[in-house]
């Protein structure tokens, strides 16, 4: 905001600029602008209060340092999560449709993959998607210590899935050094690398779903 300058018979008066009022989303949108055009490594306040064109020290007023920051990053990404998933469904059914949508907002922004696990226990959004599966997971029968494993190896499978994804994907270069590996040597890895090359990561995630929700069944009858 422009100085307002009042001048009188014998002196100025310039009063000082406003300080620009922000949002907690205000700051979550440029922090993800600023992560997903130059990487989780530039994210800082300084490059934040760049992209907002305010000083680095006002966005103190509003979050405590970059952690906070991060927490309000992947509450954006989650924020489009929709979990509610359709009574109808079968819980296990609920529970496979609730992690593609988790995937399909964390791969529109592939650099956060990191913060998911770092900020599991103190985002919001991660509490919430959290709520979600055990939900889904209390009304197919799951109680007590079985219901904790069972939402741990959801989670376990799901951040392994993305990092595999989107931090060291396998697929590609890193399937085909495998495919290449000595056939004498390593002879399942370079034929299983082989017919990797047809697998497509949707494909992947959604089979890999599918079995981990079987043996999460598998576990119900043995009750």
């Amino acid at each position: 905001m422009y100085a307002y300058v009042a001048t009188t018979r014998n002196f100025t008066i310039q009063s000082m600029p406003r300080s620009r009022s922000l949002t907690h989303s205000d700051l979550a949108e440029a922090a993800l602008r600023v992560v997903d055009r130059d990487g989780l490594p530039a994210l800082s306040m300084r490059t934040v209060a760049a992209e907002l064109g305010v000083g680095a020290m006002s966005l103190y007023r509003y979050v405590e340092d970059r952690e906070a920051m991060e927490r309000l990053v992947v509450d954006e990404v989650l924020a489009s999560v929709e979990t509610e998933t359709g009574q109808r469904l079968s819980w296990d059914r609920q529970i496979a449709r609730l992690m593609e949508r988790i995937r399909d907002a964390v791969g529109a922004h592939p650099s956060v993959v990191p913060l998911l696990l770092l900020h599991r226990h103190d985002s919001q959004a991660v509490k919430r998607c959290a709520e979600a599966f055990l939900h889904r997971l209390t009304e197919g029968g799951f109680t007590g210590r079985q219901r904790v494993i069972a939402l741990r190896t959801l989670v376990s499978y799901l951040s392994g899935a993305l990092q595999a994804q989107y931090v060291a994907p396998l697929d590609g270069r890193g399937t085909d050094a495998m495919a290449d590996a000595s056939h004498g040597e390593y002879p399942l890895l370079s034929a299983t690398a082989r017919v990797a090359r047809r697998v497509t990561p949707d494909e992947e995630f959604r089979r890999g779903t599918e079995i981990l929700l079987r043996g999460l069944a598998s576990v119900l009858e043995e009750k």
